[in-house]
């Protein structure tokens, strides 16, 4: 793995602070003193829009305490004037101000501020930019469009450790691309002029603009090459027209992250922008005004991006250069966790009765699923983390609530079918049917397969709650037999015999019929106790 010195050198002018150890250079949480952090802020400065984010903790999966963003527009009218927009200026100072002023009443410990394309380029930037320290006391790093781009990257990375392709992130003025490479290493970096508020001042038209375009990707495409697996999308523009996207396709999920879209889908969603009406897209969507008015001209720079780059398969990132900066200050340990896994530790240790228990249940019906493949038992691990996270709903609504905290989660390294295939197998959890529940849609995203052994895993673990002790396998053990169609339970002490009463019985026996075996409890008899009857 490349680390960060080696990076800084990929082609990062004034990227010093990366090799050097300085702003992003050392781990924050590596240092003994910085591991009681409760908070970690981060408040990125961009082209368009000022936005504060506030990490509760430096979990794998981050928890985002807190997040407001202000379309503030501090590049408009760039490259006309080659200065910041007045009104952006106030509004971002503005901004700014309340931004500190929320950090401090939060207790935020680790404060970190970032400026990208306007405050870099413009001739004004370095002006505004003391202006800013001194009505906030805030610290303000511009970093340069190399540096966004791997920030960006990490930030992709915190969401798909191991990642490989090409990751796209357009702002207000600027767009960056960067290699990911596997192994969490970031490759050559590139940034460009690709911005749509930097676009809109472009003479000549649209004609011009998209001649512009085509010459500024063919470009990067020289550098960068193209049929690359897979191409993430970070930046609000991109996110914007993944909403439209959803919407032309009556898409049922409406969770941003880990959207997919094919080549042809953008071809067809960037003429249906095209010829739409922007209110009435704004009214479908819930897309700002701010945002929607530089949908067009993005959506132009991803036609031929994706037409150029022809990438495998594009992927929507809600994690960018904040994530990013997070990602920065974390060990290497802890970037090697998986980001599913520790956010669903993390919700069992808050939330379940028994925390710990979901390890140990996973161990006792792991025998049920032999043939399943290693990305599929790790969904069914989190499911079994999961399981007794949301005890506290109202009993009639309790499988509901499972299945919507599952899919509108914010979790990372989950693709949508697996979002839904975890929150149907936590519905079914406690509820032998979906009959009723309105999911049909949802459902749809899965093969019949998948929501078959979504209902098996779910009435697998409401078996396994019957034995909710430290250690289940010391007094129950369960065998199948697919092709004797054959599931048996073995009890082993007389504690496992005590808890397999009628209602367990009768959750083994449901199992059994979801996998269309027989059900067959060996030792269910008690053994005699001295002076006493057998039970």
């Amino acid at each position: 793995m490349m680390d960060h010195a080696d990076l800084a050198g990929a082609g990062a002018e004034g990227s010093a602070t990366v090799a050097d150890g300085g702003l992003f250079g050392t781990p924050l949480f590596d240092d003994p003193s910085a591991r009681d952090l409760a908070r970690v802020g981060v408040i990125d400065i961009g082209s368009n829009s000022v936005r504060l984010v506030v990490f509760d903790g430096a979990a794998r999966s981050p928890a985002y305490f807190f997040n407001e963003k202000i379309l503030c527009g501090l590049g408009a009218g760039y490259s006309q004037t080659g200065r910041l927009s007045p009104v952006g200026r106030a509004r971002a100072l503005s901004a700014l101000k309340r931004f500190a002023a929320l950090a401090k009443g939060m207790g935020v410990t680790t404060l970190v501020t970032v400026a990208t394309a306007a405050m870099r380029e413009a001739e004004d930037g370095p002006a505004f930019r003391e202006e800013a320290e001194r009505e906030t006391g805030l610290t303000i790093h511009v970093v340069d469009g190399p540096e966004e781009a791997r920030l960006s990257a990490q930030g992709v990375l915190l969401g798909w450790p191991g990642a490989v392709g090409m990751v796209c992130d357009i702002g207000g003025s600027s767009m960056e691309l960067a290699e990911l490479l596997g192994n969490g290493a970031v490759g050559q970096r590139a940034t460009s002029d690709l911005g749509p508020l930097k676009l809109q001042g472009m003479k000549g038209g649209k004609k011009a603009i998209k001649a512009h375009i085509k010459t500024t990707i063919a470009a990067l495409r020289d550098r960068f090459g193209a049929g690359h697996k897979r191409l993430f999308l970070v930046g609000g523009s991109w996110r914007a027209i993944a909403r439209i996207d959803m919407e032309r396709r009556g898409y049922p999920l409406k969770v941003l992250h880990e959207y997919r879209m094919t080549r042809s889908d953008i071809r067809d969603t960037v003429a249906y922008i095209q010829k739409a009406d922007l209110d009435e897209l704004r009214s479908q969507t819930g897309t700002g005004a701010d945002r929607m008015a530089l949908v067009p001209l993005a959506s132009l720079v991803l036609k031929e991006l994706v037409s150029s780059l022809k990438p495998e398969e594009v992927a929507v990132s809600s994690y960018g250069i904040r994530e990013g900066m997070l990602y920065e200050q974390m060990s290497d340990r802890q970037r090697q966790r998986d980001p599913l896994i520790e956010a669903a530790y993390q919700m069992e240790l808050s939330n379940a009765r028994m925390p710990g228990f979901g390890r140990a249940l996973y161990r006792f019906i792991e025998p049920l699923f032999g043939r399943v493949t290693p990305a599929k038992k790790r969904v069914m691990r989190a499911a079994c983390l999961l399981h007794d996270v949301s005890w506290r709903a109202h009993p009639d609504y309790r499988a509901e609530v499972c299945f919507d905290n599952a899919t509108r989660a914010n979790l990372g390294g989950l693709k949508h079918s697996e979002r839904v295939y975890l929150g149907l197998s936590l519905l079914h959890r406690y509820k032998s049917s979906r009959k009723g529940t309105g999911f049909d849609k949802l459902v749809s995203l899965l093969s019949d397969r998948d929501v078959k052994e979504a209902e098996i895993l779910g009435r697998a673990m409401r078996f396994g709650a019957m034995f909710t002790l430290e250690k289940p396998l010391d007094h129950g053990v369960l065998k199948y037999y697919p092709k004797k169609q054959l599931l048996e339970l073995r009890l082993l002490t007389d504690t496992g015999r005590d808890l397999f009463g009628e209602v367990a019985e009768s959750r083994f026996k449901a199992l059994a019929g979801a996998l269309g075996a027989e059900p067959v409890a060996k030792g269910a008899a008690r053994s005699p106790r001295p002076g006493g009857q057998s039970g």
